[in-house]
């Protein structure tokens, strides 16, 4: 089992089953970019969170132009973290430059280019990525169609054939998406000390196999095409429930992942990419619900339906009868019939959990899955009771993959809780809480278990 299930899981047991050289010059980069030049301070807090958003919205673009330089992936990676640390140093004198995306580009390739003058013997005698003869310029607008293009010859780069499909998955996430090892880690259910080890491993067969920095040509996009789909659909599970963190929901990643998921379909307009988007636009139609105005969870049951954005329904809807006429069906497209069986409910009530479960058995024949399992087991709970989830539950006990899955702890939970049976139920809910670290998952476990354990006092 891989973090691309998580998103499914995580609405299954929260009650929606659908399924992260320093130099004078730097600075006067910024000021030439916009930046305040009379020198006034800007306050730490003030430039940490426009270094954060910075780090949210451009990282992917940054080192994507980055690669460029050096063709190396660690020597890019170590360039744009150095820029992001002078941009917390420079920005608090300097001012925020108007411009932060290409502030950081200049000083990531700047910093690439003092590298690889002092390093040149060396460099010479490494294995370097094969760059595109097409090379944009590295300043470029944030937003413009040449970074665009750099980003995709980074996300197929890491999407390679050559690469295993999990490093694949991790490298992307870790180099697209700037997220941790550790936030990684955990979207793979592994130890962090084994992704890291998986991610090196990646990076350097990425070099000495001489894999091209580039998007593929028209024969071979088909065939790569539904490695890029997994990963984008993994992006957007890790940003529609983040693993770690204060919020449920990481937007950057949301938005990231809904806007390659487009770029996939505008470059391949066949059934897997444009099942994709039709599941990502279904999902993402319910994201103002499913939190409150201080970010505390929202079970699907509780969730104001008139609030759903009904824009992205229609579009979901509409390239789901596409993706479904382009072909078979793909797994993103009866994943994506879930989701829309749950848009169509007018009430949670109404909601047909016969066609859902019926949609789960067609899923788990085209991509057999633990995870798909647990969600079918908590249809089944949704329509047929309480007790006749939780036996499908406790049926899957015994899988591995569940074994520290905190999603199956907080389904059983929920199961036990409405069968009163207190004592399990409180048991359960202490579970889910350890293996959860999401601050809003922990704070929604928490109510449920003080609710219990109020319950089963005599």
């Amino acid at each position: 089992m891989t973090g691309s299930e998580d998103r499914a899981a995580a609405d299954a047991s929260f009650g929606d089953v659908s399924i992260g050289d320093a130099s004078n010059a730097h600075g006067a980069d910024a000021r030439a970019d916009g930046a305040d030049a009379d020198g006034a301070d800007v306050s730490a807090s003030d430039v940490g969170a426009a270094v954060a958003a910075a780090h949210r919205e451009y990282w992917a673009s940054v080192l994507a132009s980055t690669v460029r330089v050096t063709r190396d992936l660690d020597t890019a990676e170590e360039c744009v973290q150095d820029a992001y640390a002078q941009a917390l140093r420079t920005w608090r004198t300097a001012g925020v430059p108007d411009r932060p995306a290409a502030w950081l580009r200049t000083v990531a390739g700047n910093r690439a280019r003092d590298l690889l003058r002092r390093e040149s013997v060396w460099r010479r005698a490494m294995p370097l990525l094969v760059e595109d003869t097409t090379v944009p310029d590295p300043q470029d607008a944030a937003d413009s169609p040449a970074v665009a293009d750099d980003t995709l010859r980074l996300i197929f780069t890491c999407c390679h054939p050559a690469l295993a499909w999990e490093a694949r998955v991790a490298l992307t996430l870790r180099l697209v998406c700037g997220l941790s090892t550790a936030e990684v880690a955990r979207a793979f259910l592994v130890q962090e000390t084994a992704m890291a080890a998986r991610i090196t491993r990646a990076k350097k067969k990425i070099a000495t196999a001489r894999i091209p920095y580039r998007v593929p040509t028209e024969a071979d996009l088909p065939e790569r095409v539904s490695a890029v789909c997994d990963v984008v659909h993994l992006v957007f599970t890790t940003g529609s429930n983040a693993p770690v963190g204060e919020t449920l929901l990481r937007e950057d990643l949301i938005a990231s992942a809904v806007g390659l998921a487009r770029t996939l379909y505008r470059l391949l307009p066949v059934a897997e990419p444009v099942g994709l988007l039709a599941l990502l636009l279904l999902i993402d139609a319910r994201r103002a619900t499913r939190t409150t105005d201080d970010g505390q969870a929202v079970l699907l049951q509780d969730q104001d339906r008139s609030r759903w954005d009904r824009e992205l329904i229609a579009e979901g809807t509409d390239l789901l009868t596409e993706a479904l006429r382009a072909g078979p069906p793909t797994r993103y497209a009866v994943q994506a019939a879930i989701a829309a069986v749950h848009a169509e409910a007018p009430t949670f009530d109404a909601t047909d959990w016969t066609e859902i479960i019926a949609l789960y058995d067609v899923l788990l024949g085209l991509w057999p899955s633990p995870v798909v399992e647990l969600n079918r087991a908590v249809a089944i709970g949704m329509r047929d009771g309480p007790r006749a989830g939780l036996r499908e539950l406790d049926a899957l006990a015994a899988e591995p993959a569940l074994a520290t899955y905190r999603y199956l702890s907080a389904a059983r939970a929920d199961f036990l809780r409405r069968l009163e049976l207190w004592s399990e139920a409180i048991t359960s809910y202490e579970e889910a809480l350890l293996l959860t670290d999401n601050e809003p998952e922990r704070a929604f476990l928490t109510a449920r278990l003080a609710e219990v354990r109020r319950a089963a006092l005599p």
